[in-house]
Order: structure tokens, then sequence, then C-alpha cells
């Protein structure tokens, strides 16, 4: 088959967004193309790929998996999307993610936002779920035995600042200030480095491998009867209502994110996206399977095994079905609940690094390396150094002047 006829594409892979990818071979029966997948990565490992694939000049992919607060790191690589799809359709922040300066550079498949996993046999006969996070702490740590871990969060890469960040932020820290200097050297920083670090390294209500262990790994273990409670995306709520992927599919409660000492709920969130190669070879071909990829019909598809839609018509289908469901109309109130609550990473050029540095030394007083606050200096001092580089402060010039144009 031609190169013309062809799609070569990089997806994010994972039981999250697999099921999407099961409607290509229809794509490709009605338009005659061919989709040729590349790779399917989870998003660190595919971060890494797209930055090695386009920084060695020999990239030839038309379309990839990106997120939106990866995407203006890779700019430079994407092209504009304005006069081909229109952004009305989507949902304010989803389309306010989105864009880049001022310029549409990727499409959304699903707004994230998670909520707590819970066993209900185990707790909805007692205090019910954690209102606080002090009151999580002290819950895990009672019921964690041999066999059962009383909290799950991911241990490494962006799992792990998600845990953080929506430490900092229930306790009224901020990650950044106005200038995007390092914020998080406070005592609302200390305090959620401090609840990793008891979790983990204190109290030990966490597997020993936590810092090998991805979102995948814990959604399994909790899946597997081995855990009271984990936090996790819509994307992946097929797998604890199926049987066959979940031990205690009858057993799982949902509820908000707890609260931190300011009081405040917090959850971490933004979009997966796709995005087209500024260099791609068959663009219209990428465009065609973006259109479809990102359908209404994709999205009502993606939501039924739990995603949040970014087409408004998607979303108000989707809760039209639930609302007459008294299991569905509960777990979408929480979700447009936690929504309201989001918290997103501020979007910048040298974001990824700077996320990087933050995971990497939270890990180390995780598992008692360092203490909470030589961690936070330690992860200040690389990403003030990130920031105020020649390159970034250049970037973040020109994404401004691009939002004024």
């Amino acid at each position: 088959m031609s190169r013309a006829e062809t799609v070569r594409v990089a997806f994010v892979g994972g039981p999250m967004y697999d099921g999407l990818y099961d409607s290509i071979p229809s794509f490709e029966r009605a338009t005659g193309l061919h989709v040729e997948t590349v790779t399917r990565l989870p998003h660190p490992e595919l971060n890494a790929f797209i930055k090695q694939t386009f920084e060695s000049g020999a990239a030839d992919l038309d379309l990839f998996s990106t997120h939106t607060k990866y995407a203006p790191s890779q700019a430079q690589w994407l092209a504009p999307l304005d006069d081909d799809f229109d952004a009305s359709e989507l949902l304010p922040r989803a389309q306010e993610l989105s864009r880049i300066g001022g310029r549409l550079l990727q499409v959304p498949r699903n707004l994230d936002v998670r909520l707590l996993h819970y066993r209900k046999d185990l707790l909805d006969q007692g205090p019910g779920a954690p209102r606080t996070w002090s009151e999580l702490v002290d819950v895990a740590s009672g019921v964690t035995r041999d066999g059962v871990h009383g909290f799950l969060f991911p241990g490494r890469d962006s799992g792990l600042f998600g845990t953080f960040y929506e430490l900092l932020a229930s306790s009224g820290g901020e990650l950044f200030d106005a200038n995007l200097r390092p914020a998080f050297e406070s005592a609302a920083g200390t305090w959620a480095v401090d609840v990793i670090r008891d979790l983990h390294h204190v109290r030990r209500v966490t597997p020993t491998a936590l810092p090998d262990m991805h979102y995948d790994e814990i959604s399994a273990l909790f899946r597997a009867g081995e855990a009271l409670m984990v936090c996790d995306w819509p994307g992946s709520y097929h797998l604890y209502t199926n049987p066959d992927t979940c031990r205690v599919w009858d057993r799982i409660g949902l509820a908000a994110l707890p609260i931190g000492p300011a009081g405040i709920n917090a959850a971490y969130g933004g979009c997966h996206s796709f995005a087209m190669a500024a260099s791609a070879r068959n663009p219209e071909g990428a465009k065609a399977l973006l259109g479809w990829l990102t359908s209404e019909e994709a999205q009502c598809a993606e939501a039924r095994r739990g995603a949040i839609p970014c087409r408004t018509r998607a979303l108000a289908r989707i809760r039209d079905r639930a609302a007459g469901n008294p299991a569905e109309a509960p777990r979408w109130k929480l979700l447009t609940e936690a929504q309201a609550s989001m918290i997103v990473p501020p979007r910048f050029t040298a974001y990824p690094l700077c996320e990087d540095a933050l995971w990497r030394a939270i890990q180390r007083a995780m598992v008692g390396e360092t203490s909470p606050r030589e961690a936070l200096a330690q992860a200040a001092s690389a990403i003030r150094a990130v920031v105020d580089s020649p390159a970034t402060l250049l970037a973040r010039r020109s994404v401004a002047e691009g939002a004024r144009s």
C-alpha cells in the first residue's frame, strides 16, 4: 500500500485507552486508508518516543496521542487544526485546554479527573469513605494487613506527581507563582509530601514495590481484592464493573477525593488528546482519522466504558442515558462535581522537565531517603534552573505573544 494511503500513528496504550482503537478497522473499511500503528506505549514512554523521534529529524508520523499538559512541550511539531475542526462543539474547559498560544493544536478525546474507589463491604459498615486526607491515612493504616493494602497510589511519574498535586492544592498550596517560579516549597507542600511519606514509609499501607508501580499496576492490585482504596480515572471504570477483570466488582463504592487542611477538595485532571504532526506526509488521512477517533459516536463509545466526553452533545447523551440508572446517576453526579474542583498544572514548554524533577524528589522522600523539606528544596532548585533557562524564557514569551495575537 502506498504512503499516500497509509496513516502512521503513535498511540498511548493501556486498558484505559485501547478500546477506542478497536474501531480502526471500521475506519479503514469506510475510507480505504490503512492505519499503521508505529508504537503504542504508556504516556511517559510515549512522550520520550515522540521527543526522540522529532528531535532526530527523521519523524515519519501523521498522528499521535498527547495530553493537554504535555502538548505545549511538543507545540513546535504540531499542526494547527482551527480550519479543520469546530472547537465550539467542545466543552469550554476542554476547548481552552486544547489551545496553545491561541491556536487549536490538538483535539481532546476525553476529560480526565479522578475519583476515590473503595471497598463498600469493608467501609460502608463502619465510617464510610473518608472525608479528609487525615481520615484516609488513619483508615488505611487501620485495615492494612497481610494481603490487604489500605490505600494505593502510583509511586512514580505523573501518577505520583498527581497525588502530590491534589494534596498540595487541598492544603491551600500552589505549584508555581505567576512568574512560573516554584511555590510548592511551603508548609502546604511539606504537609503533602509528609502524607505520602507517612502512607508508604511510616505506616506502610502500600506495597513495598510501590516506587516501580504506575496507574495500571495499582488498579490491577485493587481489582484483585488486595486493597481497600485507590484513586482512579473514569476511563478505567469498565474494568471495575466487569467480573472478568475485577474480583470485587460487586463491592465497589465511589466517592469524591478527600478534602485537605484548607477544606479544599482538589482533583487532578486534564484532557487526553490527539495531535497531527506538522510534518505529516498524509495530512488528509490524519485529519480523517482524527475526526473519527474524536467524533461524537467515538466519545459516546468511550463514555460507555466510563470516560467523560469532551463534546457537549456526547456528554448530554451519556448523562440522559445515566439519569434513569440508579448505579450510573450517582457516579455522574460525582464526576460533575469533580470537574468543578479540577486542578490543572500550568501549561508551558518546559513543564514535563519540571514534573519529572518534582516526582523524583517526592519519591526520594516517600521511601525515606530524604525529609519532605529536603525533597521540596531539591525539586525547587532543579525547577528554577529549568524555568530560568534562556530557551524556556524565550518559549514563554512566544506563547504569550501568540495568545495576544
